[in-house]
């Protein structure tokens, strides 16, 4: 499995449990710099390598009325003030290929959403612009049915490549984590994330909006950590109930550092381990 480079982290064999946190999407400019500060700190706390998420529009809502955020141009914006103020590596998802333009110069790691995992030209487009990409597993496809996408991405010769693991429809409105996933797409060579948030959901589940079961996202991040995952993706908020996406499974911010030791501790366990 190769080793994937984020600034200063590293993501891959031997190299510490690193995480992706932050908030669903920019609410606005105060909102994700405070948000920013506070990832940052809980960096300096645990010690955990720690990549800033946040997106600049939110494309798949369920409702037309609900809150995209700010858009590419003032989302790249904001971005860039997070990084140059807080010294975090950013990552941001893209919708259109057209997008990758405006925000690559600011994100370190550019995200191929789960829904457009199959859509080839806005694959194609985020891996050569040579950064790191994140690549979600659709809800809608199997851990093997990943590789045809991984190997788009290779082919421009970026192998800067992370995947993410986010549950696999199950139903209507539900969503399950096959764990046997994240061995599965490391065969692929290249690391694999889990997102712990993400899977807690249960997509249309409010009707007008997504809903989720937050309470299960430590017992979903904690078999994962146990599976091998090289890193953990986690939205996190400092007032949840008033989130204005993916409300119902965004993690509490103030429960943030015990929940990312946990699973510190759990990697230290699993890194010890002689794989069978």
């Amino acid at each position: 499995m190769k080793t994937v480079r984020i600034q200063h982290i590293s993501i891959g064999p031997g190299a510490p449990l690193a995480f992706f946190a932050g908030p669903c999407v920019i609410e606005s400019r105060d909102h994700v710099l405070r948000m920013a500060e506070a990832v940052a700190a809980l960096a300096a706390e645990t010690g955990a390598p720690m990549i800033f998420k946040a997106s600049y529009d939110k494309a798949n809502r369920t409702s037309v009325d609900g809150f995209r955020g700010p858009g590419v141009e003032r989302g790249a914006e904001i971005l860039a003030e997070v990084k140059e103020r807080f010294a975090l590596p950013i990552l941001t998802d893209v919708h259109e290929p057209w997008q990758v333009e405006q925000i690559a110069p600011v994100a370190d790691v550019l995200q191929v959403p789960a829904f457009l995992c199959r859509q080839t030209d806005l694959i194609l487009a985020i891996a050569n612009s040579g950064r790191v990409v994140n690549l979600k597993k659709g809800q809608f496809l199997s851990p093997w049915d990943v590789e045809q996408a991984v190997r788009k991405i290779a082919a421009t010769g970026n192998e800067q490549i992370l995947v993410t693991e986010r549950g696999t429809s199950f139903g209507y409105n539900n969503l399950v984590s096959d764990l046997r996933a994240i061995p599965i797409m490391q065969a692929y060579g290249y690391p694999v994330v889990f997102d712990a948030t993400h899977s807690a959901q249960l997509p249309g589940g409010n009707g007008t909006e997504t809903g989720g079961l937050r309470r299960y996202i430590p017992a979903l991040a904690r078999a994962a950590v146990a599976a091998g995952a090289n890193a953990v993706f986690m939205e996190t908020h400092d007032d949840v109930d008033h989130a204005k996406s993916d409300a119902a499974t965004q993690w509490p911010l103030q429960q943030a550092r015990p929940l990312i030791e946990q699973l510190q501790a759990l990697y230290e366990v699993t890194q010890s381990l002689e794989i069978l």
